[in-house]
């Protein structure tokens, strides 16, 4: 029988199961340190999916984007990896089933910020199927192509050599899901019309760019 979204379940895991998962199944097969937060996706007792909530890198840069938010009342989604051989929507479904529980055990939270790479992999379709909202489109100037081939992302506290690297063209999108009604009002940044992503560009669905 055809299994669904509906038969994927979703748990807490260790943060040693869920960085050596990203590793391998996330397009960028690295971690985020940051992370405390890890949820694992499970399709007949089978780890096939992790999401890893945790601060975002520069915390101090993000919170003036919803007023009246304290240090520890918000998350990042750090890392979304999923295997293919998950059932459609499932993405969307995890999504929802981890803020049910996030809401729940911590409830200090209001917020998700998360952010879509159109410059390797994609635009966020899943988090508009997901109820996030677009609060922002930039050419992403921080994605390198190190001498060695790898892929990386350049932050001034990076301690990688960078040196004859070259930059990718691409986007960084932002998005934004509000797990308390009264958070959304206190939004200091417009919200997109999704037909923005294609007006700039910015479209792009598994690491392909979209015309």
């Amino acid at each position: 029988m055809q299994k669904s979204a509906k038969d994927i379940k979703i748990k807490p895991i260790s943060s040693i199961d869920a960085n050596k998962f990203v590793k391998i199944v996330h397009y960028s097969k690295s971690v985020v340190n940051n992370s405390v937060l890890h949820f694992g996706v499970f399709l007949n007792e089978k780890l096939n999916g992790v999401m890893q909530f945790g601060n975002p890198i520069d915390k101090r840069k993000v919170l003036p984007l919803v007023k009246n938010t304290s240090w520890n009342s918000m998350l990042e989604l750090n890392r979304m990896a999923f295997n293919e051989i998950l059932p459609r929507n499932s993405e969307s479904r995890a999504l929802g089933i981890a803020f049910k529980i996030i809401k729940k055990n911590y409830p200090h939270i209001d917020w998700i910020l998360s952010f879509a790479d159109g410059t390797q992999c994609g635009d966020g379709t899943i988090y508009r199927a997901s109820g996030f909202y677009l609060i922002g489109i930039k050419k992403n100037s921080t994605i390198h192509k190190l001498v060695n081939g790898d892929i990386l992302a350049k932050h001034g506290t990076s301690k990688i050599d960078f040196s004859g690297s070259k930059p990718l063209k691409g986007y960084q999108l932002r998005y934004i899901y509000f797990l308390k009604d009264n958070a959304k009002k206190n939004l200091t940044v417009p919200i997109l019309p999704f037909s923005k992503i294609k007006e700039l560009g910015a479209s792009m669905y598994k690491g392909m760019r979209e015309l």
